[in-house]
Formats: C-alpha cells, structure tokens, sequence
C-alpha cells in the first residue's frame, strides 16, 4: 500500500509550515527591515499566566494592550484555542503573536488531516518551539513574541503547561507560569496562593486574584473596568476539551476581590 506521502505528495506532508516553505514561501510571516535600522514599535500585549488545577489547566489574561506609554487597546484577546485540547496564551508583540497563534492552529489542525490523529501535547509544545525560534530575526528588531502553552494530556490524564524564551527553548512548569510585562508580579501572587489540587473555583479566584496584582504594579496590565464592562479572559482546559469562563462568573470573582480588599484597606485605617 502506498504511503500517504507518495498518495498526495507535498500536500502529504503533515507539517503546514514545511508545505508553505516550499510551495508559497512568501505567505510565511517575516518581517523585511534593513540591517542597522530603529526597533519597530508596535502594539504589545501584556500579561498572561497559566496555572494547573484539579480537573487541567486554566488560561487568563489581560485585555490590555499598550505602545509605549500609551493605551493602544483595552479589549484585545490574548488566550487563543489551538485545538480542542489546548491553548496559547501571548505576550508580547501583539500582530506578530495574533498571527503567531493563527497559524499554530492551522499547523495542528494539517497535521490531524494528514495523519488521522492529533499531536501528543509535548509534539504540540515542539511545534510552537520551532515557530518562536522562526521569529527570531523579527524578535531582534524588538518584535518579540514569548507565549504560553498549555493543554491537557489525555494520555497522562493531567494538565501540563509550557514556557519558552525568544530562541524557542522550551521548559516545562509544573505548576504555574505567568509571561509578559507583569508576569513577575502575576508569578509572586501565584506563589503565595497556588495549591496542588485546587477546585475549579479556587483556581478562578487565584487567576483573577493574580491578574489584579499584576495590574497594581505594572502599568502596562489593564485591571478589570467595571463600567466599560471590561474583565480578565479566562480559559479552562480539561479532558472536555477547551472551554470558556463566562463573563458574569468573573465579574462576580472580581467584585468579590474588591469588595474584600476595599474593607480590609478601610479596616487597617
């Protein structure tokens, strides 16, 4: 029997990317700049974090995006779902990471057509690797794009969550990892209040809680706006596959976080 490669021939090859390389390699994100010449500016997204919680792994991030000093958005989307049993979380660039995430989605959605299965979540993590170290020359005129990736092993029956750096090197984080402008701060408040194990709700607040935090000490962290309507993006990611947390459950987490720290600051005055 003939090999699926030899059935279809370069459209057999169960990497999107290869296939673009050697078909239309112009449609392959690149950024063209002159040796010597002024980092580019652009919009960037802040703050993302990932953490592990009894039933996966839950995604949120900030929806704002800055230039500069400037507000250049205040509702971009920064968790992306990359197939139904994982996501990707950017900081960084924003354009850059938007079509970044785009076309990892693409790239495992070929390899399902091509191959008849899915990608094992380290492949998937690779995948991603291969993708960041491709960027690099954008990376070094100041387009840098260092997401998060995260999914739920259906082979280990756990959730696993994934951090790079601007090379493409890959690190596995078994607990917790937050990226981005404010991804230190997010980090310590994961620390004090990450616990193995936690419930669905307990994992919601710590995210949220933590988000808040970040946003309190770096600028470049949009916290939640309650007359705009404006909160975190929040991503759960079980063995049921890649869901959403609706935007009246955070709402409700938020207010409940400021409630308890306005009356702990009016108690200590």
């Amino acid at each position: 029997m003939d090999e699926p490669l030899e059935l279809f021939g370069e459209f057999g090859n169960p990497s999107f990317l290869d296939l673009l390389r050697r078909q239309s390699p112009d449609l392959l994100p690149r950024l063209a700049v002159e040796p010597g010449s002024e980092p580019v500016r652009a919009p960037h997204g802040t703050t993302v974090l990932a953490l592990r919680y009894r039933d996966g792994v839950i995604m949120a991030g900030d929806r704002q995006a800055t230039e500069g000093f400037q507000v250049a958005s205040r509702r971009i989307e920064k968790i992306f779902k990359s197939d139904d049993l994982s996501g990707v979380g950017i900081a960084g660039v924003a354009g850059p990471a938007m079509e970044m995430a785009r076309l990892f989605q693409t790239e495992l959605e070929h390899y399902e057509k091509v191959e008849g299965d899915n990608l094992s979540l380290e492949g998937k993590a690779n995948k991603l690797s291969q993708m960041i170290r491709m960027n690099l020359p954008a990376a070094l005129q100041g387009l840098v794009v260092v997401p998060i990736f995260a999914g739920f092993d259906d082979k280990l029956g756990v959730g696993r969550l994934f951090k790079y750096d601007v090379t493409g090197g890959k690190y596995e984080d078994t607990d917790y990892w937050a990226q981005g402008s404010g991804g230190k701060d997010a980090r310590d408040s994961l620390k004090k209040r990450w616990k193995r194990d936690m419930s669905r709700e307990d994992a919601l607040r710590v995210a949220v809680e933590a988000l808040l935090d970040a946003s309190d000490e770096d600028v470049g962290t949009g916290g939640p706006d309650l007359i705009r309507g404006i909160f975190p993006t929040i991503k759960t990611i079980t063995r049921s596959g890649f869901g959403d947390v609706a935007d009246d459950e955070i709402r409700r987490v938020v207010e409940t976080l400021l409630g308890e720290r306005a009356r702990a600051e009016k108690a200590a005055g």
